[in-house]
This record gives structure tokens, sequence and C-alpha cells, in this order.
């Protein structure tokens, strides 16, 4: 391989969160800039770090055409992520790139590096672009140099897929796979609408589906504007608004406030959440959308409190009621809305697809994506943290609305604040999936997995390594082991349904894989315990 190895580092957007998490990047790179030079090979940064901005991060998409403008097209490139990154900022350099391109994380969950990587992985999978990737915890383990010392010899870097098996090499219950297919042929027939609340968020490429795959399955977006949601939300009187809060304070959810706006929870960022909530179902009615997405970032941010109180609710089946403006109907009664989180499309066709099914089987249909954020050992299992960005449905948490809090976004990110929907996911069955685009195909990974409880130190823990405000969960992947799953992964969000059973979770796994399959997507199977035959 050519010498010198470049390095590229790609940060978020935000003045506020690069200058924060420069330190564990810097941290990180030396580590990597260490590791390359002990295999006897030149590195250099591919760009400078900024004195005036006081980071050394590509922070926007001009700024990362800057920087691959002096990038020799062939030389071999490191991305180094231990930080979130918006993909987009770099996604057009590494289109065009003719070298190797390794992408490298962290292994910590201090600042969201792995959910940055697994992003950008996708989106260079969505966009055909061949690279390796690796990640470590402290650069030294053998996967690690292994790994690297095969990529600066030219290797392509490969992970275990022993885990993952086609839908077609298994054999699907009957009644399965008869009522997957005739759920899949009623969406099909009768159509479904996504509302998407500006389309695009901090660099997603990878979450944003192309309409021409997307209308193969029978839903269609409706491509609503942000300005829209909140110049509705302006029509809705605190009176109103008053009436979700009191109602959600009724159910025990606690609200933990304070008077500095700048740094705590205020009412008035929670009423304003409330007004947000009702504007986005009657937005929803207006247009018959059975599933809808807020970007919220970037746009939003700046005017109202964070959508994050909004979308926990919305997703859940017991919930606020709201009104038509006329007053003459509830709206969406007793069902949930299914959001879907930083306007994620994968997740909202996913979201769409486990509510129906779920809801057929007579099983509480309320789901979510989470970032996959974090993981470690804990008496012999790996066990991950899943930790979405705000807000989870309640009914996943344990006490329901009563072990719920409400805690503010971090400052770092959400200058306006709003409250997250924060708890402890409850132990039981799960399934998981996750919904991407690789070589113009809709594919779709389902899988098994069980969440699990831990002591109320080792959550602390382990929330305290990661961001207290936002919801934990606790999961096993059921025969997959955690190299495995980053290998294979292509987003930086998984979704997850709770089943009553095991035997229940595998029904309802085998009905949402037909329903897949018979809407065109591409499905593989994921580890074990799934009861499907060979």
């Amino acid at each position: 391989m050519a010498d010198p190895v470049i390095l590229i580092a790609n940060g978020d957007l935000r003045l506020s969160a690069n200058q924060t998490c420069w330190a564990a990047q810097a941290e990180v790179e030396q580590m990597v800039i260490e590791a390359v030079r002990a295999f006897g090979h030149e590195i250099e940064r591919g760009h400078p770090y900024d004195e005036t901005k006081q980071h050394g991060f590509i922070d926007s998409q001009k700024h990362g055409m800057e920087v691959f403008r002096q990038i020799p097209p062939a030389a071999p490139l490191i991305v180094v992520e231990a930080v979130w990154q918006y993909s987009h900022h770099v996604l057009h350099g590494l289109y065009t790139h003719q070298g190797p391109i390794l992408t490298i994380a962290n292994w910590s969950g201090q600042w969201p590096g792995l959910v940055g990587m697994l992003n950008l992985n996708a989106s260079l999978t969505k966009a055909g672009i061949p690279y390796s990737t690796l990640w470590s915890e402290d650069f030294k383990d053998e996967a690690f140099l292994g790994g690297l010392k095969r990529w600066l010899n030219g290797e392509k870097v490969t992970h275990d897929n022993s885990h993952v098996r086609p839908l077609g090499a298994l054999r699907l219950p009957k009644q399965a796979e008869e009522t997957g297919s005739a759920m899949a042929r009623e969406l099909y027939r009768d159509k479904a609408i996504m509302g998407i609340f500006d389309e695009g968020c901090m660099g997603m490429y990878n979450a944003i589906i192309p309409d021409e795959l997307l209308h193969r399955t029978g839903v269609f977006k409706e491509r609503l504007s942000q300005s829209a949601l909140y110049a509705e939300l302006l029509t809705v009187g605190d009176a109103e608004a008053q009436t979700v809060r009191d109602w959600l304070d009724a159910k025990g959810m606690k609200f933990m406030t304070g008077p500095n706006p700048d740094t705590d929870l205020t009412d008035g960022q929670i009423l304003d959440q409330c007004k947000m909530y009702i504007a986005a179902l009657r937005i929803a009615d207006d247009f018959g959308c059975a599933t809808i997405g807020i970007q919220y970032q970037q746009g939003l941010k700046d005017l109202v409190p964070a959508s994050d109180l909004v979308e926990g609710l919305l997703n859940n089946v017991d919930r606020p009621p709201v009104n038509s403006r006329d007053g003459s109907r509830v709206l969406f009664e007793g069902k949930a809305l299914p959001h879907f989180n930083e306007v994620d499309e994968c997740c909202g066709l996913d979201a769409l697809i486990t509510n129906r099914v779920w809801t057929k089987l007579g099983y509480d249909p309320e789901t979510t994506l989470h970032d996959v954020r974090y993981g470690e050992q804990y008496n012999g299992e790996y066990v991950w943290v899943y930790l979405i960005s705000g807000a989870v449905p309640p009914a996943h948490n344990q006490g329901g609305y009563a072990g719920t809090t409400s805690e503010r976004q971090p400052a770092m990110y959400f200058k306006k604040g709003g409250g997250t929907v924060k708890g402890i996911s409850k132990a039981g069955e799960l399934v998981w999936s996750r919904i991407f685009i690789d070589s113009g195909i809709l594919k779709a990974d389902i899988g098994r997995a069980k969440a699990i409880d831990l002591p109320a130190e080792e959550t602390d823990r382990r929330w305290n390594l990661t961001t207290p405000p936002w919801p934990i969960m606790h999961a096993v992947l059921h025969g997959v082991s955690r190299d495995q799953f980053m290998g294979r992964h292509k987003s930086n969000h998984i979704n997850v349904a709770y089943a009553p059973t095991a035997e229940d979770a595998n029904k309802a796994l085998a009905v949402k894989a037909a329903m897949f399959r018979d809407l065109g997507i591409d499905v593989h199977v994921c580890g074990t315990n799934h009861g499907l035959g060979e």
C-alpha cells in the first residue's frame, strides 16, 4: 500500500458538540496513528486542527469538499470516528475516492462514535462505495491489529457472517406465512402514506428510501414541512396543551423541571412539546398518514424544544387524547401513530409493518428504534446498551408511565431544551430488525433478542458512560456476537418490539418476515432462537 495513509475525522454540524467531543477524538486518533506507524507506514491528517473553532473535525459538506480537493485520489484513507458524525460531510469525497477506505471507531459509550461509524458504513453501502471497517477498545487487541495489518497490506477486511441466513433457506410455519403474505397483499392493494417532516436528518443518507423502492411496498411519501408543523403548533392554545400535561401527570409520569431554561427543563418547554404533539396528530390526520417522522435536527431545534416527548407519546397506544380542530373526533383513538425518530424512513417502513403485524396477532403494538450505542459483557452474556436519543413509548418502560421520567435534553445538542421520555426498558422477549438499502435493493435483517434487567448500580453505570437523560434498553441478541453484529449491521438504528412470550415472538418474526418478503424486501434472518426450521 502506498504511503502516506491519510486520516480524516468527520464530526457534527454543531460547534458546541464538536468542541466538547474533540478531546476524546484526539485521543483516539493518536492511538490509531501509533498503530499504523507500528506497521512501518507513514500517516498524516488530511486537514488541520482549527484554532478558531477549537476542534479538528470536518464540520460541513462545504468543508469536506475543501478537504478532499487536497487529498490524493488514490491515497489509502482512514476515517476515524469517536463521535457522532454527519455522513454527508464526507460522502461526496468518499464516493469518488479511488484508494482503499477504512472506517474505524472506538468502543466507547462516551460519545456516539460507534453510532456515527455505523451510519457512515450504512451510507457507504447504500452508495455502493467499497470500504473496510474496524473497531477497538484500546487499539491493541489482536482483532484490530490483524485487520489493520491486512488492510495496510492491500486486503479488504471481512467479518464473520455465519450468523446470517437468507429467508429462502429457512422454513416458515404455514399459518404465519399465509398471514404475512395476506397482509402484504393488503398493504400493496390499499396503500399507505408515510408523512415526512423534512427529508434527511443529520447526514443520514442511509435513512432515505428512494421513492421507486418504497412504492413497491405500497407505501408512498407525503413530503411535509417542519415549518407547517411549527405553524400548526402556534395555533394550539395553552389550555389545550395543558390538558396533555395534566393527563401525563395523572398517569404518574415525572417531569424533572427547574427554573433556568438554558440548563433546566421548564414547564414552558413541556407546554410547547404538548402543543407539537397535538399539531403532529392533526397534520397526520389531515394527510391520512399511517406513520410520520419529524426531522427536528436541523431546523426546528432553533425554534422550539425537542420533539422527543411528542415521539414517545405517538408510539404509545395509551396516550393523551387529541381532538380534531372542530372537536368532533378523537384522532387515531385507541391507536399508536408510529413515529420514526430522526425521520429514518427505513425505521418508518419497519414501524408501520410491525404495528400492523403485532395488531393482527393481538400483541401490544408499541415499537421504537434505538441507537446501537455501546455494549459490555455482564455475567457471561453480551449486553448491548440501546439508547435512543430522547424517547421510547412509555409502554416499553418498567412501570409504564409511572416508571417514566422526562429530563432536559443536553444543552450541547438542544439549546431550546425539551424533555425526553426516559426509562429502563422492561425485561421481555424481542423481535429486532433493520431495513436498509444495498445494491439498489431494499433489504432487511431480522432476529430475536431479549431485554433483561440489570442491577440498579449497573444500569446507572451504563447510563453515566453514555447519556443519562435518554431511555435505555439492556438487550441480548440471540446467536449474534458483538463483532458479527458490527460487521453486518447497516445502520446506527435498530427497531425493536416486544412479544408476550418467546413462542409469540417467533410467530411474530415469521409473519413479519413473510410480509417483508412479499413486499419485495430481501430478507435475512440473523442468529438463533427464531423457531424457523431448515
